[in-house]
């Protein structure tokens, strides 16, 4: 009995010993480090905020006990659960449902729109000899870079005139005394045209690669059986652009869904509100706060189902490939006389949607009195007393104003750790996944990776402001913005990481092993300067988008922590000088930033589409 015993604890033993030594063999290798590491930071990065989002839905709060227990005569308390933030939600058409389709229709706009002007550079940029290809492919990328409200501000600038509105006078009426109707001023017409147009570059990138990559004799073929321009257009080069299509499709429509600081500046002045403003109203009532949560989830599910409508059409159709090579030969269509004026016609495009808006914020930060350009001067930039009047305590102009610099440097220091913290993290992830490809946790961390991309970024923010309600130490701090940015712009450098990695054979970091160069040497020296261009992307795209993301964050701060949220504020007390200056020093610092980068570095958006 006693030797049975003692062979039973042996067995046991080497059970324990070979499962002790699989892990350690395990977790000697970096990559399945790595891939473990991510695949619980990311689960409990992701899982916690949503059920914290589903439970505040659920559950009602002081303020919103007092007002059910008064209109539907309830008897609930603090802290219990129930379904009424669902119902109070689901079954207000002014609070839900109308937003809800001004949102759908918006985002369905601004698609058309971008497709529109991005496909239409795409084709005239890779499919015919039109001048200036280069210029025009690095200034059409200018909208996107520039915060989405831009143009909605120049939208104002220009066409905001006394009979509209805050009777504020914009250039149009203060240079011709045209006054436009209101619809043109406000609602969903200026909306959808200035996402449409700072969404266009999607468009572009993702239309103009396949069309610069596509078969050049199918277009050669289908000449020679005499098929005309247009029947080839219908029939060849759209089915191959489709994919390309779709996918603008649906991340414009995404994208457009959330936005908040559109639909703010032209939208909420003409009484056309979104689901995203009305997000924000919700949160910002402390009778309402479980109606948001429920709207947060509302969003999450769009995002969601627009995922799941992308994976069911891309697999409908295993390839969209149609022959097994391509010609190196591209055919351009000879412009002719007509090359100049559609280059003029595209240079005036360019001026009025990336240039002017620059021009139009310095003279607007100028102009004592809005609109009338007899009245410039330097005081919103150089005086040295408070210029806000009675209006709002603005301070001294902008060079000299400490709430606009302490707001600038949170804004850089903020987009800065967030961007190198985002960065690095992509190319780690990029390094296990490639490494760990095929696996299921390499699936389950690139998956997870990606999931922050289809939360809309109000919702995303809504997230984890109810996250900060339950970890209170978190509520209002740096740490709660940097995670919030972190995980939302996560996405671009995991992805920009993983195709990087993937791209470079394992036989190079072999011969790195052999020569016996330790796993952070093959990293810096190796494998880092052969992507160096790539990997710099998931350093650069999350600083941009750091810098003039405002709906992010718009929930999780106060107007003075960062420079967009101080905009903002400034915007609503209508102190539009000190707005337009602040933007222009955004516009500024994004654009010197990304330049920058691409001259050291030598990247670039548009590479690869036409501009080189």
């Amino acid at each position: 009995m006693v030797q049975a015993m003692n062979k039973s604890d042996k067995k046991g033993q080497k059970r324990i010993s070979s499962l002790l030594y699989a892990v350690k063999s395990y977790f000697s290798v970096q990559a399945n480090v790595l891939i473990v590491l991510f695949a619980v930071l990311l689960l409990v990065l992701t899982v916690y905020p949503i059920y914290s989002v589903i439970r505040s839905a659920v559950t009602v709060g002081r303020m919103e006990a007092m007002r059910y227990n008064t209109l539907m005569h309830t008897k609930l308390s603090e802290g219990d659960l129930t379904f009424l933030n669902f119902q109070a939600l689901l079954t207000n058409e002014s609070t839900f449902w109308k937003p809800l389709w001004n949102s759908l229709r918006m985002s369905a706009y601004a698609s058309l729109i971008a497709i529109l002007v991005g496909g239409t550079f795409a084709f005239l940029i890779t499919r015919t000899d039109i001048h200036c290809k280069k210029f025009f492919s690095s200034v059409f990328i200018f909208p996107y870079i520039m915060p989405s409200w831009t143009l909605a501000l120049v939208w104002k600038n220009v066409f905001a005139n006394s009979r509209v509105g805050t009777g504020v006078v914009g250039m149009l009426e203060s240079l011709t005394g045209i006054c436009v109707p209101p619809w043109v001023v406000y609602g969903i017409f200026p909306c959808a045209l200035v996402m449409g147009i700072h969404y266009a570059p999607f468009a572009y990138i993702l239309i103009g690669g396949t069309l610069r990559n596509m078969d050049a004799n199918l277009e050669e073929a289908a000449t020679i059986l005499q098929a005309s321009r247009g029947r080839i257009l219908r029939k060849i080069t759209i089915p191959i652009v489709m994919p390309a299509l779709f996918s603008t499709v649906l991340l414009v429509f995404s994208s457009t869904m959330a936005s908040y600081a559109v639909p703010v500046f032209v939208g909420s002045p003409g009484n056309f509100f979104v689901l995203s403003t009305q997000l924000s109203s919700l949160y910002n009532t402390m009778a309402t706060k479980g109606q948001a949560f429920v709207m947060t989830i509302v969003l999450i599910l769009f995002g969601v189902m627009l995922l799941g409508i992308n994976l069911w059409f891309t697999g409908k159709r295993k390839s969209f490939t149609t022959v097994t090579g391509k010609s190196g030969q591209v055919s351009y269509i000879k412009l002719g006389k007509a090359n100049n004026i559609v280059a003029a016609v595209l240079v005036i495009v360019l001026f009025l949607i990336a240039i002017f808006p620059i021009i139009s914020f310095a003279l607007e930060s100028m102009c004592e009195v809005q609109g009338d350009y007899s009245t410039l001067t330097l005081k919103y930039w150089l005086s040295r007393e408070d210029i806000g009047g009675f209006a709002v305590n603005a301070g001294h102009g902008i060079l000299f104003n400490s709430m606009i610099w302490q707001a600038l440097w949170g804004s850089i220091k903020l987009s800065l750790i967030v961007s190198l913290l985002v960065g690095t993290c992509g190319i780690l992830i990029g390094y296990a996944v490639a490494r760990k490809r095929g696996t299921k946790l390499a699936g389950l961390v690139s998956g997870l990776a990606f999931f922050p991309y289809l939360v809309p970024s109000m919702a995303f923010g809504a997230i984890f402001l109810a996250v900060s309600t339950r970890l209170t130490f978190l509520r209002g701090t740096l740490a709660l913005l940097v995670i919030v940015g972190a995980i939302k712009y996560l996405p671009f450098a995991s992805r920009s990481g993983t195709n990087s990695m993937m791209q470079l054979s394992g036989e190079i970091e072999e011969a790195a092993v052999i020569v016996g160069a330790s796993w952070p040497k093959r990293m810096l020296r190796v494998l880092f300067p052969i992507q160096k261009s790539s990997f710099i992307s998931g350093y650069l795209l999350p600083f941009i988008s750091c810098m003039r993301e405002l709906s992010l964050f718009v929930l999780l701060t106060t107007s003075g922590t960062l420079i967009t949220t101080l905009l903002s504020y400034f915007d609503e007390k209508a102190v539009t000088q000190m707005s337009n200056g602040i933007n222009l020093l955004i516009v500024i610092i994004v654009l010197l930033v990304n330049f920058t980068i691409n001259k050291l570095t030598g990247a670039s958006i548009d590479k690869g589409v036409g501009g080189n």
